[in-house]
């Protein structure tokens, strides 16, 4: 336990040095764009994609461990894939702010129906019924499963997501891959990598304690039902 402990201490200590190190290099040390790209509010994409990678990262974790849930029922399994749920849902909604924010000042509006801003919004909330589900729909097996199946679901849009500027076109650029050229810069793309290096770590710490949150939660209602039931067959 001690040893556990000590792990996750050490974890949560190192992305919060690499976050702080990882904003003053972005922020000191890395160009602005263009003024076609958003000039000074590009320096939003280089938490926007690394949200999005970790989106991407805590949807992975919830398929695997739903996918496990299924074959094999454990309450670690099932909280690994509500806590890899939850934070699906918290860097989809990071996504889904940072990005509109960046886009105002590169394309003058919020937001467009464009296919990776869509798919990325019906992904994100496929997560958010996944939550709601496990939040409000009970704790029994059957609800389980049935949001355990969700969570594989909804792993099987994030491809699409990737691939939807080349499959489909519109306004999205295309910095990272074949047809990007966005970071030129040796500075952007060492943030940028930075931000993937921070991101997943974050990834790591919020998905470890609410895994372990969970679990916990789950002992102590497991001790409840049994202190509830040796009190009723006493009073009998």
């Amino acid at each position: 336990m001690q040893r556990t402990q000590l792990g996750f201490t050490l974890l949560a200590v190192s992305t919060a040095v690499v976050f702080a190190f990882s904003i003053g290099f972005i922020f000191l040390h890395t160009p602005a764009a263009q003024m076609a790209a958003g000039g000074l509010a590009q320096k939003i994409f280089y938490f926007h994609v690394p949200a999005a990678y970790a989106m991407y990262l805590s949807g992975l974790v919830c398929c695997i461990a739903s996918a496990a849930y299924l074959l094999s029922e454990s309450e670690t399994r099932n909280a690994l894939a509500q806590a890899a749920a939850e934070c699906a849902v918290v860097f989809g909604c990071l996504v889904m702010v940072s990005g509109p924010l960046w886009a105002k000042k590169a394309w003058g509006v919020y937001w467009t129906w464009e296919p990776r801003l869509t798919i990325s919004l019906l992904t994100l909330l496929v997560y958010v019924a996944v939550v709601l589900l496990r939040g409000f729909a009970g704790s029994g097996e059957a609800e389980k499963r049935f949001a355990a199946a969700l969570g594989v679901l909804g792993t099987f849009t994030l491809p699409f997501i990737h691939f939807a500027v080349s499959w489909w076109g519109g306004n999205h650029p295309t910095v990272i891959g074949g047809g990007g050229g966005g970071l030129a810069h040796p500075a952007m793309r060492q943030a940028l990598y930075l931000g993937f290096f921070a991101m997943t770590l974050l990834a790591a710490v919020l998905i470890w304690s609410r895994t372990r949150l969970l679990g916990l939660s789950a002992r102590v209602e497991r001790l409840e039902h049994r202190a509830a039931t040796a009190g009723v067959y006493e009073g009998g």
